[in-house]
């Protein structure tokens, strides 16, 4: 199991929010290329980022920055956040992203994540954004009709390989993980299944890893790396 510390970008700085809450923000870092170095210095084997600003706003806002984040460090990057044109997946196709994450237009637009499919194969992470278990969208600014585990056997048929699943209540909050709602979904759905939403200890990963699915095979970590609750290398430890 992958551990990927999480970059969010806001504003040109490295955030974290809390339950996807634009007001509700922390600065970490004024220079995010700078703090991606850091996590993989401290031995990061990939890295998870995030354009709050895209993610809201529905357009690549902060893909200048999340290009030099890619080029400063030698590991893999993916990246999401107001991914929902064509043009965009064309442009991401080429370059140095290792896997490009989308959400809202996947949810909104089928053709779009028919060509996602097409274009990127197994480069595609498909963000599973969940409230209560059901998907949202825009930047978590939305609820949808969409059911997550319902949505994840949509994706599956589709041809998606990889999900990211997010509970929006515990993300930011280090309340643990809602791992009832992540071992149904690894369950229902034979589908490469990233977790996220919630890290507050080494306990949280000692139980997610607990689990023994196999096709749950990373996690994002993010505030409790950044507050120092424990260090990249003792989650490798736990999760491998």
């Amino acid at each position: 199991m992958i551990l990927y510390p999480a970059i969010d970008i806001q504003g040109g700085e490295c955030v974290r929010l809390k339950r996807g809450d634009f007001a509700e923000v922390t600065v970490f870092s004024t220079d995010p290329a700078a703090r991606a170095k850091m996590w993989e210095k401290e031995g990061a084997e990939a890295l998870h980022v995030v354009d709050l600003d895209g993610a809201r706003e529905g357009r690549l806002v902060n893909l200048a920055l999340v290009e030099e984040i890619a080029e400063t460090v030698s590991i893999p990057v993916q990246y999401g956040g107001g991914i929902r044109r064509i043009e965009d997946l064309n442009m991401l196709a080429g370059g140095g992203i290792s896997r490009v994450i989308i959400g809202t237009a996947a949810v909104t637009d089928q053709e779009f994540l028919a060509q996602a499919v097409k274009l990127l194969r197994n480069r595609l992470v498909v963000s599973i954004d969940a409230e209560r278990g059901w998907v949202t969208t825009h930047g978590w600014q939305e609820r949808s009709a969409v059911g997550a585990v319902k949505f994840a056997g949509f994706l599956k048929q589709e041809g998606v390989e990889h999900v990211l699943y997010t509970d929006i209540d515990r993300d930011g909050m280090l309340m643990g993980m809602n791992l009832v709602a992540i071992e149904e979904l690894a369950d229902e759905v034979e589908i490469d299944i990233i977790a996220s939403g919630g890290i507050s200890s080494l306990d949280d990963l000692v139980r997610l890893k607990a689990l023994n699915q196999p096709n749950i095979t990373g996690v994002i970590v993010g505030r409790a790396l950044y507050e120092g609750r424990f260090t990249i290398n003792q989650a490798k430890t736990v999760l491998k």
